[in-house]
């Protein structure tokens, strides 16, 4: 098959994927008093997206992804704590911030593989949590960062308890982000991605050069993920050092373990499954939850090796498997 042919065919929307972003509207009918979860949902899944495109499309397994989304959430709450509260500007900060920080970080991360990228990848994790927590007087250290004010989205729609600005603008922001990636993973350039994750060391020899194609896709990760971690800062106002945390960067690849990696649909998938489980659970047993979650997590890896989406391709279009 003709590979543009191939590509054009991929790049069509299914029935199933148009019903599946007019479900995510139907939190506003059905479920308003879950809004501030539903944005924290869809944040998740945003920086599940983020880290897809990486290690689902390019192979790079990273441990610190939540670097970058850290990186967003203290770029856009001091900005809105020190005067400037203003959301898309603020959003826009943070993604730059986080996409310098990947570039420069990527230069080394993209040379190496395997143990010591993981190493290499964790260890950048601890680096930021420690710089972030040292420099207290700029972020709040273990206090956290507070005292940040958001402006009215728009000038009109105020960030308020009942959620329904966060959920619109987070949700927003995902579908924006996940049309990006979408277009990305469908192109060429998403296609050399896979043959490198495949085989790195024969795709220079057709001419595409694997150094340059993983940091540009890394780049685009880490700016992906500190959109995330602004949306974040800006819903809840508030900042801590946990979002540069291994535990962060830890819980976002279990999500892409649960949904399925190298679908982007997968990282949304499992950010839903992981949030709603966590968020009942904890209500059961909040010292333990934990447990349930190792317990899923097994079930999924013994029985849907694939994930939850792998799972469901056999049953539904074959959108699904590629998207």
């Amino acid at each position: 098959m003709d590979p543009h042919a191939w590509l054009a065919r991929q790049t069509r929307w299914s029935g199933a994927e148009i019903g599946f972003w007019l479900a995510a509207l139907l939190p506003f009918l059905l479920f308003p008093t879950y809004l501030t979860l539903a944005s924290q949902i869809a944040i998740t899944a945003l920086f599940a997206v983020s880290l897809d495109l990486i290690l689902g499309y390019a192979g790079i397994i990273s441990l610190g992804h939540a670097v970058y989304f850290g990186i967003g959430a203290y770029t856009a709450g001091l900005l809105a704590k020190h005067g400037w509260g203003e959301p898309l500007t603020g959003l826009l900060a943070g993604a730059a911030a986080a996409t310098l920080i990947g570039f420069l970080t990527g230069l080394i991360v993209v040379r190496v593989r395997q143990l010591a990228l993981l190493m290499i990848t964790l260890g950048l994790g601890f680096l930021a949590a420690e710089a972030a927590n040292s420099m207290g007087r700029i972020t709040g250290g273990a206090d956290g960062l507070q005292g940040i004010s958001v402006w009215k989205l728009f000038g009109v729609f105020e960030f308020d308890l009942y959620g329904y600005t966060s959920y619109a603008y987070s949700l927003a922001a995902l579908f924006l982000v996940f049309l990006l990636s979408r277009r990305l993973v469908h192109s060429p350039f998403g296609l050399s991605l896979r043959g490198i994750r495949e085989n790195q060391r024969r795709m220079p020899a057709i001419g595409a050069p694997s150094h340059r194609r993983l940091l540009k896709v890394y780049t685009i990760a880490a700016c992906f993920a500190g959109i995330a971690g602004a949306l974040l800062a800006q819903t809840t106002q508030t900042v801590s050092l946990e979002t540069l945390g291994f535990q962060r960067s830890a819980d976002v690849a279990v999500m892409l373990i649960l949904g399925g990696t190298g679908r982007l649909y997968g990282g949304i998938i499992g950010a839903i499954i992981f949030m709603l489980a966590r968020d009942q659970l904890a209500d059961m047993n909040p010292q333990y939850w934990y447990f349930w979650i190792g317990m899923l997590l097994m079930a999924v890896v013994l029985f849907l090796p694939t994930g939850v989406l792998g799972g469901l391709a056999r049953l539904v279009p074959q959108r699904w498997r590629t998207a």
